[in-house]
């Protein structure tokens, strides 16, 4: 038998919940999304070997040579037809983006020391550093392809390769603590919108 003093409580504040339940479950939704785009990045530091792999030369190097998500070096003869150059928000550094000759589909991502950016810049011959194809390369690089294409008009194809000059495994560890928490944080949100819409008996 209903107890009449409980029927005499107002109803709870469904659509307060329903707000609620709904703010969990996109912000678990965002945390997943930051978990997939941060993989590759969190894998490479926790996968690739410490000692780079050497290529030889870059512009000769066979298909098989090249390996997503490895940490190489190599050789390179960079061209200038269709470089840019570009910055990204509070790094004093700026960075280029060259092409390797006679091979089109593998571009260098070289990083520029503050005063070394000068009209008479000289490329390097020896590059080390993180491959990985455009279309996986992550956040950092989110949007490179397509600002090369508006600058220069030259089409790079996602299947292409980018060398990121300068980025050892252990300078992705960030990545593993950033995958971490925001997976930790989905987990969370997902178990208080399950607790939220757990009947009570």
């Amino acid at each position: 038998m209903a107890d009449p003093e409980l029927l005499r409580l107002p109803d709870p504040p469904r659509r307060e919940r329903s707000l609620t339940v709904a703010t969990l479950g996109l912000t678990a939704l965002a945390s997943l999304a930051m978990v997939v785009s941060l993989r590759g990045d969190a894998l490479y530091a926790v996968t690739a070997s410490s000692r780079p792999v050497d290529l030889g030369e870059l512009g000769a190097a066979g298909d098989g040579a090249f390996v997503e998500n490895s940490y190489v070096a190599g050789t390179v003869m960079l061209g200038a037809a269709h470089a840019i150059k570009f910055e990204r928000p509070f790094v004093a550094s700026s960075f280029r983006l060259m092409p390797v000759a006679g091979r089109p589909n593998v571009w260098v991502e070289l990083h520029v020391s503050p005063g070394a950016e000068t009209a008479r810049y000289v490329p390097p011959s020896q590059v080390t550093g993180h491959l990985v194809r455009f279309e996986s390369a992550g956040l950092k690089h989110r949007g490179l392809s397509s600002a090369l294409r508006d600058a220069t008009g030259q089409h790079v194809d996602a299947a292409s390769w980018l060398l990121v000059e300068d980025e050892a495994p252990a300078s992705a560890r960030w990545a593993v603590a950033l995958v971490v928490m925001f997976f930790g944080f989905a987990l969370w949100n997902v178990a208080v919108v399950a607790k939220l819409l757990r009947k009570v008996r």
